[in-house]
């Protein structure tokens, strides 16, 4: 029986169990009629169709369109979203859902693609167009950019689910083009923070929840990985982008630098809005909130573990080629290197993650993936050499990678039912976008006031840490201390 499209995750055994005890004819009453008229031993495998009728229209364990109505129990749920029928369950692959997870890279390479990329704007302009301001006013124009991107997400999802998908693509592809152009003209500060920080922000915004949840719509078993592959657009991007501007900018200068990354921005976008389209619609508009979510524990803890991530997350992402430059780790020509090193790394991190996730569990590959990044982090501290900290780069890509990609899976596998996982998703990356909007400007205090990497390092590895624990809790919230768990 196919997955839920919406689901990454099996619902728990225990709930499984509770079901089948409760409603021993569940199982006869899912089956086919040739499955029923093979089951001799049940009662209810003899009746005629008339009496079927009337035994599902007087027995609610017997009435799979009551049930999906009602939401669906965790056997109902891998027949697909509720409220559709098993002709509606995706595909699980071709040609038509790859081209999905094709259009969604573009959209991916052109919204968390640019926000990674910031790195190397964050060099240019302290050294450039933006010398007059401190590293912490510089990197807040980042900061909002990366906020918008999540928190716009609260209003694009029943935007989304309302049916105009296209249109979202549309405006952030407007939106974010432009906010890439207007930046190439940009000297004054409040002008990029306009046009890099506010308006590639909300295009951002309107693209990312669309992107990766038209996914689910094509793919059951391999949903974990499809998303990955599509993800990994963001660490292209990532690569892409800061070396085109570094080896363009000395040639051709800021503007036309920054005017063809624009332009390729553009292209992508073309391919998205020419290949991807809306398999179904779901059949009940979702809730804009809920905030009884958060008296689970599960759930309220893992949001708070993505609120601290995206504190210390991208502080190395902003600030490394910086920090290789001013340390005299490298010459200035390697400097520019070491972010499309790290976002290299990624790659694979948005990638290897998930397919392991499709068979353990998103917690169980987020865990330890987050855990490794804050011990790098600490160790990120020692590094005075150009060998350590381009092994740096590299495993902190792979392993900070799973924070983009593997979350959703998560809010997934930690919410009841499917018709509220849209709405549990906007609100944690709302929240969690709270994160990210302080997290580098505070980096950038820490390393102005101080005068020293220490502090910014020390600070970036302990939120980390406490996003471990954090997830630590929700898992054992929901799954308890059980090792083989699949959570």
């Amino acid at each position: 029986m196919p997955q839920n499209p919406a689901f990454s995750l099996d619902t728990p055994n225990d709930n499984d169990n509770s079901t089948k005890e409760e409603q021993p004819a569940s199982a006869t009453s899912r089956s086919t009629p040739n499955e029923k008229d093979e089951q001799s031993g049940s009662p209810t495998s003899i009746s005629p169709p008339n009496e079927k009728e009337e035994q599902s229209a007087s027995s609610a364990s017997q009435s799979p369109p009551n049930e999906i109505a009602n939401g669906p129990d965790p056997v109902d749920i891998e027949a697909g979203r509720a409220g559709e029928t098993p002709a509606d369950a995706a595909p699980d692959g071709g040609v038509n859902a790859w081209l999905q997870v094709l259009g969604a890279f573009f959209l991916a390479m052109n919204s968390w693609g640019i926000v990674n990329s910031f790195g190397v704007y964050q060099t240019y302009y302290i050294t450039g167009i933006l010398r007059d301001q401190s590293p912490s006013n510089i990197s807040w124009v980042g900061s909002i950019q990366a906020f918008l991107l999540l928190f716009v997400g609260v209003a694009t999802g029943p935007i989304y689910d309302a049916g105009y998908f296209q249109l979202l693509i549309r405006l952030g592809a407007f939106l974010t083009v432009s906010g890439v152009m207007m930046t190439s003209i940009s000297t004054q500060y409040y002008q990029v923070m306009l046009a890099q920080g506010i308006c590639v922000g909300l295009g951002s915004g309107c693209i990312f929840v669309p992107s990766f949840a038209i996914i689910p719509q094509y793919f059951s078993t391999r949903k974990a990985l499809a998303t990955g592959i599509a993800a990994s657009g963001s660490s292209i991007g990532g690569i892409v982008y800061p070396i085109m501007f570094y080896k363009l900018q000395p040639h051709i200068g800021f503007a036309w630098a920054t005017r063809i990354i624009g332009f390729i921005a553009l292209a992508g976008f073309l391919v998205s809005l020419s290949v991807m389209r809306v398999r179904v619609l779901p059949k009940q508009r979702r809730a804009l909130l809920e905030p009884g979510a958060f008296k689970e524990i599960p759930f309220a803890f893992f949001t708070a573990s993505l609120f601290f991530s995206f504190i210390g997350l991208y502080t190395p992402i902003f600030y490394i080629q910086t920090y290789a430059i001013e340390q005299r780790i490298t010459s200035t020509n390697l400097g520019f290197y070491i972010l499309p090193i790290l976002n290299t790394g990624s790659v694979a991190g948005r990638i290897l993650p998930n397919f392991v996730a499709d068979k353990t569990g998103p917690l169980n590959m987020l865990i330890p993936c987050s855990f490794a990044a804050s011990i790098l982090c600490f160790g990120w501290i020692g590094i005075k050499d150009i060998a350590g900290l381009i092994i740096f780069a590299l495993l902190y890509g792979f392993f900070s990678g799973a924070f983009v990609s593997l979350p959703p899976t998560a809010i997934v596998s930690l919410s009841p039912s499917l018709r509220v996982v849209g709405t549990r998703m906007g609100m944690s990356f709302a929240l969690t976008s709270f994160g990210i909007l302080i997290g580098t400007p505070v980096s950038g205090v820490l390393l102005g006031t101080a005068g020293s990497w220490t502090a910014m390092q020390a600070f970036s590895a302990a939120t980390v840490l406490m996003a471990t624990l954090c997830m630590v809790v929700a898992r054992v919230g929901k799954h308890g201390w059980r090792i083989g768990v699949k959570a």
